[in-house]
């Protein structure tokens, strides 16, 4: 497929209807795959971010619609200075180079999590790319920077107490319209690279159904082969939501 390949007609492809709409990616192994090559950590995060759109392809080739990334927690602010001003500026690098280009393939991009403790450059950079996706049809790209599923739902709740909303008020629908992913379908496939075998704080709340599939391949290596394989256990699964289904 060439390059141009535009992702939105991509959503039409499905290969059977056990694609999951929504998938989820916590973007973990990019300071080791750079330390297992000798490399400085931030190297591993820039290719890391160079792995983005390959694999963005790959899932709309299959049909999801929505893809959201893990790339900075509310907890990574804790990394030493040096790194954390590092992916800062990776992250307003590959803003400001790749927003056009995925504005052309049709993709909306989405930013989940907090501004406010961003550069005034980067907090632009973020907010120009949103708005000039706004009404992009194709896949739908979600980035996580600055995000805790922790802090998301305080911040959710005090929102709530502001706009003066009474307990007989609340139910799950109300409290999902304050998440940072009001816009988005709860996510049917989590994909962890690098081998570890928890959420680390990411979407605590939307996660509450999801399909888990853990991989040792660290992001950077993350490739179509692996990405089919996900889609592939996602879609051997029952998703039984609590109910009981074909005498299981």
């Amino acid at each position: 497929m060439e390059q141009a390949a535009h992702l939105a007609d991509s959503l039409d492809t499905h290969e059977h209807n056990r694609v999951p709409t929504h998938v989820a990616i916590v973007m973990d192994g990019n300071g080791r795959w750079a330390e297992q090559r000798g490399l400085p950590r931030l190297m591993g995060h820039r290719v890391g971010v160079d792995n983005i759109r390959p694999v963005l392809q790959a899932l709309a080739q299959k049909g999801v619609k929505y893809v959201s990334l893990y790339a900075f927690s509310t907890e990574n602010w804790n990394r030493p200075a040096t790194e954390v001003e590092g992916l800062m500026d990776i992250l307003r690098d590959s803003i400001e180079q790749e927003a056009k280009a995925l504005h052309e393939q049709g993709v909306r991009i989405l930013h989940l999590g907090r501004l406010d403790r961003l550069s005034p450059e980067l907090h632009q950079s973020i907010v120009d790319a949103q708005e000039l996706t706004r009404c992009n049809k194709g896949i739908t790209l979600s980035v996580a920077f600055d995000y805790g599923g922790r802090a998301e739902i305080v911040e959710a709740v005090k929102n709530i107490m502001r706009d003066g909303l009474s307990p007989e008020q609340l139910n799950e629908e109300c409290i999902a319209r304050y998440l940072y992913t009001s816009q988005l379908p709860d996510p049917d496939l989590i994909i962890r690279t690098g081998g570890e075998l928890r959420l680390s704080n990411f979407f605590l709340w939307q996660a509450a159904y999801s399909e888990y599939y853990p991989t040792p391949t660290l992001w950077p290596d993350l490739g179509p082969e692996e990405v089919a394989r996900a889609l592939e256990d996602y879609g051997g699964r029952q998703r039984r939501f609590g109910n009981i289904r074909n005498g299981a």
